[in-house]
């Protein structure tokens, strides 16, 4: 099997990242220069089966998996998430869905939002809390250069999202917790509106290389992301991470893979999502009619 190094050094990048660890660190622990570790992240191969493994260990991952063999997973959403962002660097069109809202559709104000609730949703007696506080930042660095990817002439866009989760949305506002005095509940409740609204608004405008479908349907828990690469091959990701109301980003494993099997059933099952969906202005009829509903 020929391997890919422009393709392992970024995996090493994103589950370093994931780790919180430096160039720097990682080179040391190796017993490398830093320069090589940097040829390393750049793909500049060949680098020896025995280094590879011993850069598997160290990041906590698996050989194949740094490789690309078979499934990529993820317990670090920062990982993650820069691993979606390398991909959808170079990918031809993307298809997501992420509940309640798309991250990547968002409004500029969102990015603060979500910081925010990522702040104060994390539990007061957490262990090292300052390191869980560095890594949202971290987060939201990476978050920025993936939305910089896409509003940047990047891939095709395709969004899907559930009627049921934007009225759940809707009725819990944009919150990191419960715990908050009823003033800020109701201004989460009007971010979240606005947001809605602003999808709505692109549903009508229909942008070039940006599609939206809403289903009217509880839709699944589980979200995932089809990312087409220019040469016809396709990769899937799935995630328990979320980025709307109550967002989770301290706890699951998330996947990667271009295994046939996965891919297919991802496909048909965001074709099936798709082909139920509202588009256009008709989606953003559905969307205003959420917002119509009573917020109880």
């Amino acid at each position: 099997m020929a391997i890919d190094y422009i393709q392992v050094g970024q995996r090493l990048r994103a589950h370093r990242m994931g780790l919180g660890l430096s160039p720097e660190e990682v080179a040391e622990s190796l017993g490398i220069s830093r320069a090589a570790l940097y040829n390393y992240e750049r793909g500049e191969g060949p680098v020896k089966l025995e280094t590879l493994e011993r850069i598997a260990e160290l990041l906590k991952t698996s050989l194949p998996s740094l490789l690309g063999v078979g499934t990529e997973y993820f317990s670090s959403a920062i990982a993650y998430f820069e691993r979606l962002r390398q991909i959808e660097e170079v990918a031809e069109r993307v298809l997501v869905y992420y509940e309640p809202v798309t991250f990547l559709l968002t409004s500029d104000e969102y990015p603060g939002i979500l910081r925010e609730m990522l702040f104060e949703g994390l539990p007061e007696k957490l262990p090292n809390r300052k390191k869980a506080q560095a890594e949202i930042e971290q987060l939201m660095d990476v978050l920025a250069k993936r939305r910089a990817t896409i509003s940047g002439g990047g891939p095709s866009f395709a969004g899907i999202i559930g009627a049921t989760q934007v009225r759940r949305l809707l009725r819990t506002g944009f919150i990191g917790t419960y715990d908050l005095a009823k003033p800020e509940r109701e201004k989460r409740r009007l971010a979240a509106r606005k947001e809605v609204e602003r999808i709505a608004s692109v549903m009508e405008n229909e942008p070039v290389g940006i599609q939206i479908g809403i289903v009217d349907d509880t839709l699944p828990n589980q979200t995932f992301e089809i990312c087409r690469m220019r040469d016809g091959s396709a990769l899937v990701a799935v995630s328990p991470f979320r980025l709307g109301e109550l967002p989770n980003v301290r706890l699951g494993v998330a996947s990667v893979t271009g295994a046939e099997e996965a891919v297919q059933l991802y496909k048909q099952l965001a074709e099936q999502m798709w082909q139920r969906a509202a588009k256009g202005s008709t989606g953003a009829a559905l969307l205003r009619k959420c917002l119509k509903e009573p917020a109880i």
